[in-house]
């Protein structure tokens, strides 16, 4: 089949999410398929001149090499309000595009402005337009004064869908609660490899390059850093107790809004030898990071409107290989795993040291890890690809 996907945000350089783990792989089962994409970080990577030059990349891949993706970013005026606008316009006219030359079979939306467009030209040109949630949208415009218009253009996306597909449960319920017809409505759940995220990998070579010792506790973050995901003020706590945990290791691999911070905290609070910042890695190297790791964490703050029905895939990898997750007791995140499955929670950030700490007085960490893997064994990507696939056919057919 053909399929045209429409999001706003960067295809090329943010990390792999949901969507490039399935778009991947159905494209190595044959699928054509096209990227309508955003260079949302233009502002900090592309400031200067007035506007943004439409560019088609072609050959492209973010987890399969295998893949052949072509990815598209319609231009757009680089200052702020007016790249809203002209983003509106350029990216209707890329997707009425799209359809008349490469007719897609059906439509996958991801965004706001460019999914709603797309559903209001499906349903001019009879094509199924699919509404991929996998995050509360609205919620992620820098500008908070264009939330409210986003979430009524949410409405309208999602009223115009003929399906509305979710990875958790509390997204399900959100866009049922935006106007999704329930029984158009099904959850397709986050995937992993298993096969990559392997618990018995060797970490000896990553342990070596950072300085890990067999003996140290190693409390690991990975992707994007947002103020809000509270690697500062875990690392502060560590930097005003390290005599009370002197083999304690933060290892964060990724960058973002938060690193420069980061950087400052570490030389503040002399954190030389216990926080390694790795910057961005390439995605094929995770699971070797992973291994090296005691727990794995997402503090972050727990009234963070953006975080509230969201469950991050690295929640099902980092379960994968038997590391136990230390996180806020977020909405989407405990209604997806409960309770005694390898996840366990905290208020903040704060308390991680000793929450940790406590699971290994307690002698519970072991039987937290296996259950962890147990809990995500169903999460194969293939089977996940299988339902995506035949819910797309499905509809088209």
């Amino acid at each position: 089949m053909k399929i045209l996907v429409v999001q706003e945000s960067d295809w090329l350089k943010r990390n792999p999410h949901q969507q490039h783990h399935l778009m991947d792989r159905m494209s190595v089962r044959g699928h054509e398929i096209k990227v309508i994409d955003y260079p949302i970080d233009w502002p900090k990577d592309d400031p200067e001149g007035f506007r943004f030059n439409r560019q088609v990349v072609d050959n492209v891949y973010k987890v399969d090499k295998k893949a052949n993706i072509q990815v598209i970013r319609p231009g757009f005026i680089k200052k702020p309000v007016l790249n809203y606008i002209s983003l509106y316009r350029s990216h209707k006219a890329e997707i009425k595009y799209q359809i008349e030359n490469f007719k897609p079979d059906v439509i996958v939306g991801l965004g706001l402005l460019n999914a709603y467009s797309a559903s209001k030209l499906c349903m001019k040109y009879d094509i199924p337009f699919v509404y991929y949630l996998i995050d509360v949208l609205y919620a992620l415009i820098p500008e908070k004064t264009f939330q409210s218009l986003g979430k009524k253009i949410n409405k309208k996306a999602i009223k115009n869908s003929r399906k509305v597909i979710t990875i958790n449960e509390k997204l399900s319920e959100l866009a049922i609660s935006l106007g999704a017809k329930p029984e158009d409505t099904i959850k397709i759940d986050a995937g992993i490899d298993l096969k990559s995220y392997d618990p018995n990998l060797d970490a000896s070579a990553i342990k070596k390059e950072y300085n890990i010792n067999d003996d140290d506790i190693v409390l690991f973050f990975m992707g994007f850093i947002y103020d809000f995901a509270g690697m500062k003020e875990l690392a502060i706590e560590l930097g005003r107790n390290k005599d009370k945990y002197p083999n304690y290791k933060i290892l964060i691999v990724g960058d973002g809004d938060a690193y420069d911070d980061l950087v400052r905290i570490k030389n503040d609070y002399d954190l030389q030898d216990q926080l390694i910042l790795t910057g961005r890695q390439p995605f094929e190297k995770i699971p070797e990071f992973l291994s090296a790791a005691s727990f794995c964490l997402l503090p972050a703050y727990i009234d963070e409107e953006i975080m509230q029905d969201i469950v991050p895939i690295k929640i099902y990898e980092y379960l994968a290989m038997e590391k136990v997750v230390i996180a806020t007791e977020l909405p989407g995140i405990s209604t997806e795993f409960g309770y005694d499955h390898g996840v366990e929670y905290v208020r903040e950030a704060s308390e991680v040291l000793d929450k940790a700490q406590s699971i290994i007085d307690s002698g519970r960490y072991e039987t937290l890890s296996k259950t962890a893997r147990e809990y995500v064994k169903d999460n194969d990507w293939e089977s996940i690809v299988d339902k995506f696939e035949d819910t797309l056919n499905e509809i088209i057919s």
